[in-house]
Order: structure tokens, then C-alpha cells, then sequence
């Protein structure tokens, strides 16, 4: 499982001419699921989503997880972040969880985070979605499971 995380100011997604999920200050956190992805996993990055420090804290150092900062959490599935880039001029997606399984995981996923932390919204599985954010920082972290 990979997630990649920004800390952003605001993000939101679109569905064709419709926002399906907007957030003010927080993450954005991308999401790939690979074939070896298990509920397990899932709860393991839900925690590491939750907790990872990239907010500053009273003396200005990234010491805060989303939560302990109140901010929001938009998911975005994205199978892109799977892929594997390293020969040629195209990728291979062998590594990511085929479409039926990721949208289970992510779908579990997405659930696994709301029930602990209430402010989360998600994109939409297998759409095409526009995404609009403002990094923060920018603060950007890859977290591989």
C-alpha cells in the first residue's frame, strides 16, 4: 500500500462538472493498493495517515499528526503510484491490485478512517476526477506499506 500524503491549505475533487469532496486545511493523501494489501495493512497506514507528524507544533516544528492539528483528510485513489517506471517509456501497473480488489481496499480503507477520525471525505473509485490543492509547505511524504 502506498500513500502519498500533502499537507495542504485546501483540496477538493470534481466528477465531471461537480465537487465531490472539498477540505480546508489538512491532508490529501493519495492512495495505491497493491495485489499483497490485507485489512491488516490498511489499519497499519490508517494509523500512520492519522499520526504522522507534519504540522507545526507551538515552537514551529512538525511535530503534529492531522488530527491533534484539526484538519481534514480528502483520499484520492490513485493506482498510478503503483506503478513501476524503471524501464521504458511506459509504465507497468503489474504491481498495483486490480481494479475490483482496490476498490474493495480502498472502499475498506476510506471506512477504517472515518470510524476513527470523522473528518474524512473521498474522491471517487475508477472516475476520472479532477483534483485541485494548495500544498502547504510544501509538505509532500511517500509512506509504503
Amino acid at each position: 500500500m502506498i500513500a502519498l500524503l500533502q499537507r495542504v491549505s485546501t483540496a477538493s475533487v470534481n466528477v465531471e462538472t461537480e465537487t465531490v469532496a472539498a477540505i480546508g486545511s489538512g491532508l490529501l493523501v493519495y492512495v495505491a493498493l497493491q495485489p499483497q494489501d490485507d485489512e491488516a495493512i490498511l489499519v497499519r497506514m490508517g494509523e500512520r495517515v492519522l499520526a504522522y507528524r507534519v504540522f507545526a507544533d507551538d515552537a514551529d516544528r512538525m511535530n503534529l499528526g492531522v488530527e491533534q492539528a484539526k484538519g481534514e483528510v480528502l483520499l484520492v485513489p490513485q493506482f498510478t503510484l503503483a506503478a513501476s517506471t524503471r524501464k521504458g517509456l511506459r509504465a507497468s501497473f503489474s504491481q498495483a491490485a486490480s481494479p475490483e480488489r482496490a476498490k474493495v481496499l480502498f472502499e475498506q480503507f476510506a471506512d477504517h478512517l472515518k470510524s476513527k477520525y470523522g473528518r474524512v471525505k473521498t474522491g471517487v473509485f475508477g472516475t476520472h476526477m479532477q483534483v485541485h490543492s494548495v500544498n502547504d509547505g510544501p509538505v509532500t511524504f511517500w509512506l509504503q506499506l
